[in-house]
Parts: C-alpha cells; structure tokens; sequence
C-alpha cells in the first residue's frame, strides 16, 4: 500500500526536529556558495542532516530576477554552527579545507589606495633624488 504525501506542515515540522539548538546562536555567516539555486539546496540539505539549519540568498551581484535559478547563492548558517559546517561540507568534499576568505569592500579598497600612495612616494623620492 502506498504511503501518503506528507503534508506541508508536516514536512516543516520534520525538518524543524532535526536542527540542534547549539547551532542557531550568533550572526549569519557565508558557509559556501553554490553555482545555482539547486545546488545551494543540496548543500543546506547536507548540513540539515547534520542538524545545521541554514539559508540560501542571492550572492552579491548575481541578483537579477531574470536568472530565475541561475546565478550564485550563498549558503548562511549562524556563528556557532560555522565550524561544524565547514567540517561537514569538506568531508562531502563540496569545500577544500583552504579558509574562504572574503575581504570586505572597504578594507580591500583601503588596502589598494595604501599601495598606490606607497608607489607614489616612491617614485616622488626617487624624483626628487634624482634631481
């Protein structure tokens, strides 16, 4: 005999029993990204089997309503799940172990703009002891 179809409600509360409340503290953090929308799926499904809820959004610059699934998404967990998620994506081999590092906007453009003014001081001394 066939089973039924679990019902909508049934189903959220079916994923709601297998998160673990030591991994909902704290803010939310890119764990991975995936390429298109099913593919940051699986990874969210991954890490709710191990008892990690997380959330999937539209990467930076990849939001354009016509891409529909297309595009990158990032996956978000909370602070306190970062570690246990990021040792179960590289034991699924979906992340290497090298860190994922991001550097905010900001602190890349003032790292830029402290190259360019060490550059220039250099080539204004050289000017000036060359002259």
């Amino acid at each position: 005999m066939a089973k039924p179809a679990l019902s909508v409600r049934d189903e959220m509360r079916e994923r709601a029993n297998k998160i673990d409340p030591r991994y909902t503290e704290g803010e939310l953090c890119v764990v991975a990204s995936g390429r298109n929308q099913s593919e940051a799926e699986l990874i969210a499904n991954l890490l709710l089997e191990e008892g990690i809820p997380s959330l999937t959004r539209r990467a930076r610059g990849s939001d354009v309503p016509d891409m529909l699934a297309a595009g990158r998404r990032d996956v978000l967990v909370a602070e306190s799940a970062l570690p246990a998620g990021r040792e179960v994506l590289m034991e699924s081999e979906i992340i290497d172990g090298a860190a994922q590092y991001r550097p905010s906007p900001l602190k890349l453009f003032a790292g830029l703009l402290a190259a360019v003014l060490a550059v220039g001081a250099v080539i204004a001394l050289g000017l000036l002891i060359g002259a």
